[in-house]
């Protein structure tokens, strides 16, 4: 049986210049004590490159293996390629609408990732219906979901799986956000491939405001939106299919 695993998780660090000494400490206090460090989107305050670039400096010194998804503010300024392409140079696997697996001591950890989108929850949700600009939003929420589908299939045989994504699957996590917002949020859209792959835990942020921890069906998620790292990383420890928060 593989070895039990511990990882830090953490999203909405929204690095700048303001922030980027609290997010290096935050970052030093759990290198080399977890396992695997996990990003769930917004790593930047508006996507602005240099930004990118902040947190690419932080993460090239440590040595714990990081996988992350971008959020919707790094998507502001149009720059999400060049910011992914900087964090990967610094060692960041970037998962977006894919996967990675890494060995840690004989147990294998695989994540699949994706941003996610907005679309709702039931009793409020965007249909596949009306002028072309909505659908459109439709559609990139049901691209999202064949992403995340086609990763989790991906990671089937790895020891430990996690669903990485942004946006909230479920309005489990919500509870303590503005309900008017909620569609805003996430979509429960995204909770179909979790369904019916079962991954280990679901870890998003977005969220700033809502629960820590909520559920699909009886795959536990976790919302780990920690503005600009205002505390430590979440820390939990996954051991054959159960996880335990740390």
């Amino acid at each position: 049986m593989a070895r039990p695993i511990r990882v830090a998780a953490a999203g909405d660090v929204h690095c700048d210049e303001v922030n980027r000494d609290e997010i290096e400490r935050a970052f030093a206090r759990v290198d080399g004590e977890v396992d695997a460090v996990l990003l769930a989107g917004d790593l930047t305050t508006y996507g602005e490159l240099e930004q990118g670039e902040l947190l690419a400096e932080i993460c090239r010194s440590v040595e714990t293996p990081i996988f992350a998804v971008l959020g919707n503010h790094d998507w502001h300024c149009n720059q999400a390629a060049e910011l992914a392409a900087v964090l990967e140079d610094a060692g960041v696997r970037m998962v977006d609408r894919g996967f990675a697996t890494c060995e840690l001591d004989g147990a294998s950890l695989g994540v699949a990732g994706t941003k996610g989108f907005v679309g709702g929850f039931p009793d409020m949700q965007l249909p596949d219906f009306g002028e072309p600009l909505l659908r459109q939003v439709y559609a990139e929420t049901s691209a999202e979901v064949e992403a995340l589908a086609t990763g989790l299939d991906a990671i089937a045989g790895c020891d430990h799986r996690v669903a990485l994504l942004h946006y909230a699957p479920t309005q489990t996590t919500l509870e303590g956000e503005p309900r008017g917002i909620w569609a805003f949020l996430g979509s429960d859209r995204l909770a179909e491939p979790i369904l019916g792959r079962h991954p280990d835990v679901v870890l998003h942020g977005h969220a700033h405001v809502g629960a820590f921890q909520g559920v699909i069906g009886d795959v536990p998620v976790y919302n780990v939106a920690v503005p600009s790292l205002a505390r430590d990383f979440f820390r939990f420890e996954l051991d054959g299919g159960s996880v335990r928060v740390v």
